[in-house]
C-alpha cells in the first residue's frame, strides 16, 4: 500500500493537486490531499518523484520533493550447501550474500535452534553480513551456521542454506601469525560522509593469537559524545556526524606476533539546511518587505524563489533579488501569495514556504493584562506582548522602576513584542507595561524574582570497591517560597527509581543517594537534579567501581623448543583499576608424580608474553594471576600440558668428599642431585678412583643409584682421586675434576719428646718439641694447644696470665683419637702491673669532707704494695693543684679533709706492684650540698606497725628527720583523752633519708592515723592510714538500749564528761605547751644536717664517726 499524505491549512479551505515527475496527476488518485495507490496499476508505476501544491484564492503552497522507491519482496536463489575444513588456529570466512535491497537487511547467523552465534573478538559478523574467524578452536565444528537476513520494511526474514565448519586437530604444533586485515582490504580507505548522518568504519583482523583492535584519530581523541566502539571494537560508529568529525582515523590490529594498522579518511560533506527564514507576516500596504532565506551546505547551496509554486522569471519594478534576499518595495494587495525560497545541491534540496498578506487592519494587543511572571535569579524573563494589526504595531516597554525598558543593557526588545531581561536579580522585581504607539492601548505585566534554586556541595567522583556501599551526597539551598523541591538523581541520564524490595537505591532526606552492594554495573556518571515551579539545578558526579581484576583467559604455548616455550595470554577485566603485574606460576611433573604450584615470576601489566625456560623430561603447566591496587586477581585455567624431550644430564653431583670411619676402607660421599635434573630416564652415578700417589694407576668405576659408596682394602689413611659423574639413557654429563679423598685413619701411637719452654715476656712463652714419626701419627691434625701441622715442631703462646705457675704436656691428635701425653714442664709467669680498682664509690660526712670506698682489683697480677690516689678540684677556666696520697694496700676507703664546701672533684686512684703501676679509675665528687627529707613514701600496712620506704634523691643523702603520727577518731571519749592529755601528736626516732626504709611500730589495730614528716617546721609528707584488725571500741548489742538500766548509765555519764570537759579546758588554759619543733631542732646535730651530692655512685648512711673502713 501506498500512502503519501498532505496537509495545510488556510481560509478559505485549501484545495490539492500533486505532481509526479513533473506531471499532473489525475485527481482520482489523492482526496484531501492524500495520494493513494490504484490497484489497476502496477508497483513500479508509482516510482518517481512527487511534489504536492495547497492552494486557494490568496496563494500556492508547495511541499518538498519526496521521492518514492518500490521494489519487490527479496527471495533467494537456489544455493548448495556449503562444506568448509580448516585446520585448528587457521583463519576461515563463512560468506552470506543477501539479496539486494535499496534497504541494507539486518543480519543474524544462527544455529538450527535459532540461537544466536556467540560472538567475540574471534568471531565477528562484518557489514557485508559475513560471519570472520580470526582463528578456529576444536569447538568451532558444527553443520548449522546458518544466515538470516531480515528486511524489515518488507517484513521479511530470509533463511540463507547452512553451512558447516570442520575443524581439524593440528599434528604439529600450532604456529602464531601476525595480524592481517580480512576488512577492509589495503592500506588505506576515503569514505564521505554527509552531515547529520552516521557513518560505520570496520576493522576485522585474522591471526593467532587473536588481535586486538584499537581505533585512534590522528588529529586528536576520539568523541567520547559521538562515536562508540561497536561489536568488540571491530567497528567504529559515528553518529550525527558533523563538520569537526572530519579527519584520519586509524584503527590498528596487533597481538604478540606483530600489528597492522589501516588508514580512514573521513571527508564530511552537507546536505542543504536552513540557518535563517522569514516567517509569515500581514503587512500593510505601501510598506518594504525583506524576504531573506539564508541556507548553508558543502558545497553551497544555490538559492531560488518561486511565486504561488511558480519561478519568478519575469522582471517587476518593485521586486529586487539580491543573492538570498528577495526585497519587495511599496506592496500592493496584488503582491498577497505564498512565496517559496529552495536552497539545493548534490546532496539534496530544501524549500521554505513564506505567506505575504497585504491589508490594513487597526491595532489590537492580544495578550491578557496583569500577567504574573515567576522567575529565579540568573534566568531569562520574556515578558509577551503579542499585538495584531497591519501595519504591525509599533510597542514599547516601560518599567515602574527604571522607566524606559531598553534603558538598561540588560533589557531588549524582540521583533514579536516580547521583552526580554536577561540574568534577572531580586532588583528587577517589579511591574512592568507595554503600550502601543500612537495610541492609547496598553498592558502591564508583573515580575518577581526568588533566589535561585542551587547545588552548594556536588556530588563527588567516588572509587568503591565492589560489594561496598557508596553515598553521594548533594546539598542544595532554595527559595523559601519555592517548597517542596523535587529531588531526581540519574544514572548515565536515565532516572533512579528507589527500590525498597532489595534496598539498592536510597535517596535521604538530604537528597543524598546511598547505593548498596556496588557492582561493575553501577559503574558510570550520576546526575543529582534539584527541581523546583521555577527551575532546576544539576550536579554530577561519578562512580567508579574497582575490584581485583578477572583472570586471564586464552593461554597459549607457542615456539616449544627443548627447553623453553612462549607463554602468552589476554587480559581479563581490570575493573577499573589498572594491571600492575602479571603473577605466573608453574607446576612441575616429575614423570608420574605430579607436582605442586609454584611461582615462577612477575612480569609488568604491559606484558601478554614471556619466553620460559624449561628442564628436559618434565611435563610443564602454567597459568597467570593479575595484580592491581586492589590485590591479586584470580588465577586463570591452566594452559594445556608441555612435555620436554629427554637430553643427557647437565649437572655432576656438588661436594663430592670422602667420610671414611674404617681404617682399611673409603666411603665416598656426595650431595645427591634433584631428579628435576635428572633430564632422562635411566638415571644414575658413576664413582670413579684411584690412588693418588701413583699417576701410572688406572681409574675403577662402579655405577650406584645414590649415595654412599665405600672402597675396602684400602690401607689405613691412603690418599685417592675421586670423582662422581651423572648419566642416564641419553648420554653424560660433562666430566668433573677429581677430589682428594682418604682412607680411614687410625690413633697415634707415640707422644711428642724433648718438649721445652723459653719465656719471651710476662705473658708469653715459646715451646718446642720434637714431632712423633708419620707411621706412628696415623694422620696427626692437632696439639693440645693449638690446631697445627703434623711436622711443625715449636708454638708461642700468648695471653698467659701475669704472676701464676704452669705445668704444660704436648700430645699427638687425629680424627681417631689422641696420643699419649709427653712429660709435664713446669714454668711461672713474673708480676705484672694491677688492674683498675673493681668498684668506687663515696660519701660525704660534712661540707669540707669526702669518704673514698672502693674494692681491690679483680687482677691484682702480683702482691699489692698499696694505692696511689690524685684529685684536684674543677672550676671551669681556673687552673688547680694536683695533689697525690699513698695509701695502705689494705685500706678499701679514705677520709679526705680540708675541702671547699660545695666543691667538685676529680679523683684517679689505682693500684701498685712490683712490676709497676696500674691504671687508674676516674671519677668525680661533690662535698655535701643542702637536702630535704623524701616526699614520695610508699606504705605497707599490718595491725601494729606500718613499713614506710622511699627512693633517696641523689641530693638528698644523710637528712635526718622523724615521722610524726597522731590518731584520728570521731570517738567523743577518745577526744576528752587527748585533750586532758596534752599529748597532741606522737614522733619516732630519728631516721636518716639514705636508709630508705623505716618501720613505725607500737600502732593500735582498727585505728585511724595521720602520719606526717616534717623538718624546720615544715610539712614534706602526710596521709592518712587505717591499721588493720579490729577495732578498739566493740559494738553494743542491740538488746542493751531497750534495757532501763543502760539508760539511767548513760545519763550519768554524759554528766561526769561534761564535768571532766570543763575541769581539762581549765588546766590547759593554766598549763605551758610543749614545742614539738624545739625538741626536733635540740636532737638534730652535725651528723644529721642536710647533704647535696652531685656524684654518680651509689651511696649508703655509715651511722658512726672517725672510722675509715665501712
Amino acid at each position: 500500500d501506498i500512502y503519501l499524505t498532505c496537509e495545510a491549512t488556510g481560509n478559505p479551505t485549501p484545495q490539492y493537486r500533486w505532481v509526479k515527475d513533473g506531471e499532473l496527476l489525475e485527481e482520482d488518485l489523492y482526496i484531501t490531499g492524500v495520494l493513494t495507490a490504484d490497484s489497476e496499476n502496477e508497483l513500479k508505476f508509482y516510482q518517481g518523484k512527487y511534489r504536492c501544491y495547497a492552494y486557494n484564492e490568496l496563494g500556492t503552497a508547495e511541499s518538498e520533493l519526496i521521492e518514492l522507491i518500490t521494489e519487490s519482496t527479496p527471495t533467494l536463489p537456489k544455493e548448495k550447501r556449503v562444506h568448509k575444513t580448516v585446520t585448528e588456529g587457521e583463519s576461515v570466512v563463512l560468506s552470506c550474500n543477501p539479496p539486494e535491497s535499496s534497504v541494507r537487511p539486518q543480519i543474524h547467523w544462527m544455529d538450527k535452534k535459532l540461537h544466536h552465534i556467540q560472538q567475540s573478538e574471534r568471531v565477528t559478523i562484518g557489514l557485508d553480513a559475513n560471519l570472520y574467524f580470526a582463528n578456529t578452536l576444536l569447538r568451532d565444528t558444527r553443520n548449522d551456521y546458518s544466515c538470516n537476513a531480515q528486511y524489515i520494511p518488507a517484513r521479511t526474514i530470509l533463511p540463507k542454506e547452512p553451512i558447516s565448519l570442520n575443524v581439524t586437530p593440528s599434528n604439529s604444533v600450532v604456529r602464531n601469525r601476525p595480524p592481517q586485515l580480512y576488512r577492509p582490504e589495503g592500506l588505506h580507505t576515503q569514505y564521505l560522509a554527509l552531515r547529520g548522518h552516521s557513518l560505520t568504519l570496520e576493522c576485522i583482523p585474522h591471526g593467532l593469537p587473536t588481535p586486538n583492535v584499537i581505533w585512534e584519530r590522528k588529529d586528536g581523541p576520539l568523541s567520547p559524545i559521538n562515536t562508540s566502539k561497536l561489536n568488540f571494537h571491530r567497528h567504529l560508529w559515528i553518529k550525527n556526524i558533523s563538520e569537526s568529525d572530519e579527519g584520519e582515523y586509524t584503527c590498528t590490529a596487533s597481538n604478540t606476533e606483530g600489528s597492522i594498522t589501516h588508514t580512514y579518511t573521513v571527508t564530511v560533506e552537507a546536505a542543504p539546511y536552513w540557518t535563517k527564514v522569514t516567517q509569515s507576516q500581514l503587512y500593510a500596504p505601501g510598506e518594504k518587505v525583506l524576504l531573506d532565506c539564508q541556507a548553508k551546505g558543502i558545497p553551497t547551496p544555490h538559492v531560488t524563489w518561486k511565486i504561488n509554486g511558480m519561478l519568478i522569471s519575469a522582471k517587476e519594478p518593485r521586486r529586487t533579488l539580491s543573492g538570498h534576499t528577495l526585497t519587495l518595495m511599496d506592496v500592493q494587495y496584488s503582491d498577497t501569495a505564498v512565496y517559496q525560497c529552495e536552497a539545493s545541491n548534490q546532496h539534496g534540496t530544501i524549500l521554505f514556504n513564506i505567506y505575504v498578506h497585504v491589508i490594513e487592519l487597526p491595532p489590537q494587543i492580544l495578550t491578557a493584562p496583569g500577567q504574573d511572571y515567576r522567575l529565579t535569579e540568573g534566568m531569562t524573563a520574556r515578558l509577551d506582548c503579542v499585538t495584531f494589526g497591519s501595519p504591525q504595531p509599533q510597542i514599547s516597554w516601560e518599567s515602574e522602576i527604571i522607566g524606559p525598558a531598553l534603558s538598561s543593557p540588560k533589557m531588549s526588545q524582540l521583533t514579536n513584542g516580547t521583552l526580554q531581561i536577561v540574568n534577572v536579580s531580586r532588583e528587577d522585581t517589579g511591574t512592568y507595561r507595554c503600550s502601543v504607539r500612537h495610541s492609547d492601548l496598553s498592558v502591564t505585566a508583573h515580575l518577581k524574582v526568588m533566589n535561585r534554586t542551587q547545588i552548594t556541595n556536588p556530588p563527588k567522583d567516588l572509587l568503591v570497591l565492589r560489594g561496598e556501599s557508596a553515598i553521594l551526597h548533594c546539598q542544595f539551598h532554595v527559595d523559601v517560597q519555592l517548597l517542596d523541591p523535587t529531588v531526581q538523581w540519574r544514572k548515565d541520564n536515565q532516572k533512579i527509581a528507589q527500590s525498597p524490595q532489595d534496598n539498592k537505591y536510597m535517596i535521604f532526606e538530604n537528597a543524598s543517594l546511598k547505593i548498596s552492594t556496588v557492582h561493575s554495573t553501577d559503574t558510570g556518571r550520576y546526575t543529582c537534579e534539584i527541581i523546583t515551579k521555577l527551575d532546576t539545578d544539576s550536579a554530577n558526579g561519578s562512580i567508579t567501581v574497582v575490584d581485583k581484576p578477572e583472570a586471564p583467559h586464552s593461554l597459549q604455548l607457542s615456539d616449544r623448543k627443548g627447553h623453553s616455550v612462549t607463554l602468552s595470554w589476554l587480559a581479563g577485566n581490570d575493573n577499573n583499576s589498572p594491571v600492575l603485574e602479571y603473577v605466573i606460576q608453574m607446576k612441575e611433573d616429575l614423570h608420574s608424580k605430579p607436582g605442586s604450584w609454584m611461582e615462577l615470576r612477575r612480569v609488568p601489566g604491559e606484558i601478554r608474553h614471556v619466553e620460559i625456560h624449561l628442564h628436559p623430561y618434565l611435563t610443564y603447566h602454567f597459568r597467570v594471576a593479575a595484580v592491581n591496587e586492589i590485590g591479586t586477581g584470580k588465577l586463570s585455567v591452566p594452559s594445556d600440558p608441555y612435555t620436554t624431550p629427554a637430553a643427557k644430564p647437565d649437572l655432576n653431583p656438588q661436594n663430592v668428599r670422602s667420610e671414611s670411619t674404617d681404617p682399611d676402607s673409603m666411603a665416598i660421599a656426595w650431595e645427591e642431585i634433584d631428579a628435576r635434573h635428572f633430564n632422562g630416564p635411566g638415571f644414575r652415578y658413576k664413582v670413579s678412583w684411584r690412588e693418588a700417589s701413583s699417576t701410572d694407576s688406572k681409574w675403577q668405576h662402579t655405577f650406584v643409584s645414590h649415595p654412599p659408596f665405600t672402597v675396602n682394602n684400602t690401607g689405613t689413611f691412603t690418599a685417592f682421586e675421586i670423582k662422581v659423574q651423572a648419566e642416564n639413557a641419553k648420554g653424560s654429563a660433562p666430566s668433573p675434576a677429581p677430589s682428594i679423598g682418604h682412607s680411614g685413619e687410625d690413633t697415634p701411637l707415640d707422644a711428642p719428646t724433648d718438649v721445652s719452654i723459653t719465656q719471651l715476656n710476662s705473658t708469653a712463652c715459646s715451646v718446642r718439641w720434637s714431632p712423633v714419626s708419620r707411621e706412628s701419627v696415623r694422620r696427626v691434625l692437632t696439639l693440645t694447644f693449638l690446631v697445627l701441622g703434623d711436622r711443625k715442631e715449636e708454638e708461642i703462646l700468648t695471653n698467659l696470665e701475669f704472676y701464676s705457675d704452669y705445668e704444660l704436656s704436648v700430645r699427638a691428635l687425629n680424627g681417631k683419637g689422641e696420643g699419649p701425653h709427653s712429660e709435664l714442664v713446669h714454668f711461672s709467669t713474673p708480676e705484672g702491673a694491677p688492674g683498675p680498682p673493681s668498684f668506687l664509690r663515696f660519701e660525704s660526712p660534712s661540707e669540707t669532707e669526702l669518704t673514698l670506698f672502693w674494692r681491690h682489683p679483680l687482677k691484682t697480677n702480683g702482691v699489692l704494695k698499696g694505692y696511689v690516689l690524685q684529685y684536684q678540684e674543677f672550676q671551669e677556666n681556673i687552673p688547680s693543684t694536683l695533689q697525690m696520697v699513698n695509701i695502705d694496700p689494705e685500706a678499701t676507703s679514705f677520709r679526705l679533709g680540708y675541702l671547699e664546701p660545695r666543691g667538685h672533684y676529680l679523683f684517679y686512684l689505682s693500684a701498685f706492684t712490683s712490676a709497676g703501676e696500674g691504671e687508674a679509675v676516674k671519677f668525680t665528687g661533690t662535698t655535701l650540698l643542702d637536702g630535704v627529707p623524701p616526699t614520695s613514701v610508699n606504705m605497707t600496712i599490718g595491725e601494729t606497725a606500718v613499713n614506710l620506704s622511699w627512693v633517696p634523691g641523689d641530693r638528698h643523702r644523710n637528712v635526718g628527720f622523724a615521722i610524726h603520727y597522731l590518731i584520728k577518731n570521731a570517738v567523743a571519749v577518745i577526744i576528752i583523752i587527748i585533750l586532758c592529755s596534752g599529748g597532741e601528736w606522737e614522733e619516732s626516732e630519728q631516721v636518716n633519708s639514705t636508709q630508705g626504709f623505716y618501720q613505725l611500730q607500737g600502732l593500735k589495730p582498727g585505728t585511724h592515723y595521720i602520719l606526717e614528716i616534717r623538718l624546720y617546721n615544715a610539712t614534706y609528707w602526710s596521709q592518712d592510714l587505717m591499721t588493720s584488725g579490729p577495732g578498739r571500741l566493740l559494738e553494743v548489742q542491740s538488746g542493751f538500749a531497750t534495757q532501763g538500766w543502760f539508760i539511767g548509765l548513760i545519763s550519768a555519764l554524759v554528766l561526769l564528761l561534761l564535768i571532766f570537759i570543763i575541769l581539762c579546758l581549765i588546766k590547759k588554759s593554766k598549763g605551758g605547751k610543749y614545742s614539738v619543733n624545739s625538741k626536733e631542732e635540740g636532737q638534730v646535730d652535725s651528723e644529721a644536717r642536710p647533704m647535696k651530692d652531685e656524684t654518680f655512685g651509689e651511696y649508703r648512711w655509715v651511722p658512726g664517726r672517725g672510722s675509715d673502713q665501712i
